[in-house]
């Protein structure tokens, strides 16, 4: 079940200090009958069963990128997350023009001329997303984005499973409040995913991306399945190491396949 940012910030100690006190009630007031429960602030999730749908989901958006001058108006993408959209390739390079921020730009433009885009990056390397979470409001929301991509499964197996979807959670119902449509991304692969790897080796990643999968369901979102399109990779005879700049960091060949997974939500 979803949570609400103030939950989240409460549970990870992160609550801001001075909230208001809710009043205990009057006399008056006790001779008049009960108010219904106030609606929550953060929207519920969606009753959802499976991820969006390709070819509507960012329509609204599509549509804003087709418009030309002088109607048009600035698009910002801000894509958040760790060292992957950050850039690193082998560490401490960063190679920002061969990663997926840059080619998802680039490939966004190639269809849509006439817009006016910024893709702004919020990544921090080596960052999880409870910390991701944590600074979400003032680093992502600030930039007034119509899309907002999250990629942190990486890192995540260093906090677990309940601690990374209660900040997935957080981020993604903090982004629908501001109407900020939101693409999830399974991660990028790496060598703990070599086909030679001992499965309890592998289950890890494959547990956060499946557990990306479902919140992606959950909340009827769009999914960019990075992980699935390694795979498929490695089924059509790529070595995963040509994939790779480093252990855990993908090299151009492979943010291309993360890119690609994130344009087919924003078809021409």
């Amino acid at each position: 079940m979803g949570i609400s940012r103030r939950s989240f910030l409460a549970g990870t100690g992160l609550a801001a200090a001075g909230a208001l006190a809710v009043g205990r009630g009057s006399k008056a007031a006790a001779q008049v009958p009960a108010a219904p429960a106030q609606t929550p602030t953060t929207p519920a999730a969606p009753a959802s069963t499976e991820p969006a749908r390709c070819q509507t989901y960012l329509a609204d958006v599509c549509a804003a990128l087709k418009v030309k001058w002088p109607g048009n108006r600035t698009i910002n993408i801000v894509c958040h997350g760790h060292s992957v959209p950050a850039g690193y390739f082998k560490t401490p390079v960063v190679d920002t023009f061969n990663a997926y921020p840059h080619l998802l730009h680039v490939g966004i433009k190639e269809r849509f001329p006439f817009a006016v885009l910024n893709v702004i990056v919020t990544a921090i390397g080596g960052e999880n997303s409870v910390a991701g979470a944590a600074r979400f409001e003032r680093d992502v929301l600030s930039h007034r984005p119509s899309v907002v991509t999250i990629d942190y499964s990486l890192n995540d197996r260093g906090v677990g499973l309940a601690k990374a979807e209660a900040a997935w959670s957080a981020m993604i119902e903090q982004a629908l409040a501001a109407k900020v449509k939101v693409i999830l991304m399974t991660p990028t692969s790496d060598l703990t995913q070599l086909p030679t790897a001992p499965e309890a080796q592998r289950l890890p990643l494959k547990q956060q991306a499946e557990q990306v999968r479902r919140l992606a369901a959950k909340y009827g979102l769009a999914l960019a399945d990075s992980l699935a399109a390694f795979e498929a990779a490695a089924a059509a005879g790529k070595d995963l190491k040509d994939l790779l700049s480093q252990s855990n960091h993908p090299n151009r060949a492979g943010h291309d396949l993360a890119a690609a997974e994130l344009l087919k939500w924003f078809p021409g």
